[in-house]
């Protein structure tokens, strides 16, 4: 049986979406709740870190740099229809067993220009695409306006944990930032380079093998370049354990607030497979998730929501140089001691050529802002009004998460 959008859902509601509604006008907030927000500057390939399992047109799609679902080395099955990439199961299986680890695919924004500083801005700001941006108002700035109206002026803090103060947090509540800074590493050591080149010094192919390792220098400066401007000097995934350390001990004693984001994501060229650069990126990234639920300790990790998202996902086909381009609908990582998690949720439909957004992508079926304001109003108990000043005309919807 061919399933399809509607059939797919009913028969999976246990295992995915579970229940999805409009959030309820109010709810009862988390006492002493923290929340950070995790971005992923460059837009990551999300079907490398949430394998459709049950899709033979990813795997037709992606000839070379499809995970496997099986075998020693291959994803972790997560339910019927979705694995985790091993990179990320190897550091985050324990929070996933004690249900502290959700995933929302088919999440973003409607945003569709593709671009890296466009499409980062837009989620940032959180406002309307419809309506004329204000660029001195971010959403989580707006956030704290609603959270230190509700407390005494010493009992709510924010921090953004980065180079400068984003997008996200500009607006008329005043937010620290405090600098973490990273660079991007390299591919192949120059030292092994030259042995190769050494290697075919005399060989026939010689001058082909020098001529090759030319135009790749080129080619990965010029997407190193790409990468780098995208990541808009947030720091790499290969610093992100230590720093994440730093934020969490800064959260648990002091800030309720926090923005932090990584670099390094945007992966035209050789992303790898189950090993190679995206494995060693995202097993980075667990392992940093990991160290800040550790280091926030028991007590806080149970008040504390994190939410990892990135500017857009990428094309579900390959491209020429195995790796992949500028795509639409993404996957959210969502992590905290006190959220429902061990599912992954949210409305899904089955990934095949005639679902995907543009012929290309996948489509966003979760509305950031819609996600993002379910959970602030489960976590932080706000109002319709506080949630539309936060989100202005977006409906929020609660998926059971927290």
């Amino acid at each position: 049986m061919k399933l399809n959008r509607r059939t797919f859902l009913s028969l999976t509601a246990g295992l995915s979406a579970s229940h999805i509604a409009l959030a309820a006008p109010t709810a009862d907030k988390q006492p002493d709740s923290r929340f950070l927000l995790v971005f992923l500057r460059g837009g990551y390939d999300a079907m490398s870190l949430l394998v459709p399992t049950q899709s033979d047109f990813y795997r037709e799609t992606r000839p070379h740099i499809a995970l496997r679902a099986e075998g020693a080395q291959g994803a972790m099955p997560l339910d019927a229809q979705w694995a985790l990439h091993p990179a990320v199961a190897a550091k985050l299986q324990a929070l996933w067993a004690q249900k502290q680890l959700a995933f929302i695919p088919f999440a973003g924004t409607s945003d569709t220009s593709r671009s890296h500083f466009e499409t980062q801005d837009s989620i940032e700001l959180g406002q309307p695409l419809d309506h004329q941006r204000d660029f001195n108002s971010g959403f989580l700035n707006r956030l704290a306006q609603q959270l230190q109206s509700a407390h005494s002026p010493g009992n709510f803090q924010a921090m953004s944990f980065t180079d400068q103060l984003p997008t996200v947090f500009r607006g008329p509540a005043s937010i620290p930032n405090l600098t973490l800074k990273g660079k991007l590493g390299k591919d192949m050591p120059p030292r092994m380079q030259n042995a190769v080149a050494e290697m075919y010094a005399h060989h026939p192919l010689g001058s082909q093998v020098q001529e090759g390792f030319e135009v790749r220098d080129q080619v990965m400066q010029d997407f190193a370049a790409e990468m780098d401007a995208a990541s808009r000097r947030a720091i790499n995934a290969s610093a992100f354990e230590g720093q994440a350390r730093k934020v969490a001990r800064l959260m648990r004693e002091r800030y309720a607030l926090g923005f932090i984001d990584v670099g390094g994501w945007d992966t035209h060229v050789n992303q790898g497979v189950e090993t190679g650069y995206l494995a060693t990126q995202l097993g980075n990234l667990a392992q940093g998730l990991s160290a800040l639920s550790e280091e926030l300790g028991d007590a806080a990790w149970q008040k504390t929501t994190v939410v990892v998202i990135s500017e857009f996902g990428r094309t579900l086909r390959e491209n020429g140089n195995r790796g992949t381009d500028h795509g639409h609908g993404s996957v959210y990582w969502v992590l905290g001691g006190g959220i429902r998690g061990g599912r992954v949720v949210g409305e899904q439909q089955t990934i095949e050529a005639s679902t995907l957004f543009q012929n290309r992508d996948l489509p966003v079926l979760n509305d950031y802002r819609s996600v993002l304001g379910g959970l602030f109003q489960r976590q932080f108990g706000l109002s319709g009004p506080a949630l539309g000043n936060i989100f202005p005309q977006a409906r929020p919807i609660d998926l059971g998460l927290i």
